[in-house]
């Protein structure tokens, strides 16, 4: 009896100790988000339209990502320290000159800061319009190297929103919702190009933070094309949406020009 006892309580050692092990290699082995941090954070601030958030959020659902929201005064209060624990912060469409006038000096220069050190950023519309180079006219992100984005052409023609075609390398045509947006030229890689030709989608690094911007709107509903006529489905830009939402996080260049 006392012969089977230790070779049962031996046997419970190595148990033990082989599971030590494992739980040590898991450990090893997971991600920056393994103090319970979500990989995503989604800017919902002053600014931003609220039916871009919800469009954002049902992708990412969707695709079982998880994120966290945070509106101008959580952001104002959050220190670089806090930003890395993510992995991409995402600012949606809306007004860049409200966003950025709810946004502290301070608040604008740690996501600056955060992202040279290592935090990738997703910008569409304002959110790509915001991470220019503001000067004194509104309280940007500044991540272009002093490039400040102008609207695209339409705009100069009077036009607020439309079914804008973008063409890419290797790839459909896509007509994706455009409205108010901006024209990239003038920094990073061109991903997607506008009708006359210019910057549409753009990526390139900032320091460390991998960045990719667009000018239209792929993450659209279908809700939003209503008085529009598309000739892509909004299935095709949704799934675009998603390869810019991956492209972004996991830092895969797309096909550029």
């Amino acid at each position: 009896m006392k012969k089977v006892n230790a070779s049962y309580w031996k046997l419970q050692s190595c148990i033990f100790l082989l599971l030590c092990l494992i739980a040590i290699a898991i450990t090893g082995c997971t991600s920056s988000q393994s103090d319970g941090n979500p990989p995503v954070l989604l800017f919902n601030g002053t600014g931003t339209s609220a039916n871009d958030v919800r469009a954002i959020e049902s992708l990412l659902k969707a695709k079982h990502l998880e994120y966290s929201l945070v509106n101008s005064s959580g952001l104002n209060t959050m220190s670089e320290s806090q930003l890395a624990r993510y992995r991409l912060i995402i600012i949606p469409g809306g007004n860049f000159i409200e966003m950025g006038n709810g946004l502290t000096h301070d608040a604008t220069s740690r996501v600056h800061k955060a992202i040279d050190a290592g935090l990738n950023y997703l910008g569409i519309c304002a959110g790509a319009f915001i991470a220019g180079d503001g000067h004194s006219y509104y309280n940007s992100l500044r991540l272009t190297s002093g490039v400040q984005f102008g609207f695209y052409s339409a705009e100069n023609s009077g036009i607020r929103k439309a079914a804008v075609a973008i063409s890419r390398i290797n790839a459909p045509t896509l007509e994706h919702y455009w409205e108010d947006g901006p024209n990239l030229a003038g920094w990073g890689d061109v991903v997607g190009k506008y009708p006359d030709g210019t910057a549409a989608v753009v990526e390139g690094f900032f320091g460390k933070g991998w960045i990719i911007l667009s000018g239209v709107h792929p993450e659209a509903p279908e809700n939003w094309r209503h008085g529009m006529t598309f000739t892509t489905s909004t299935t095709a830009d949704n799934d675009y949406a998603g390869e810019l939402i991956d492209a972004a996080l996991n830092r895969i260049v797309l096909p550029h020009y």
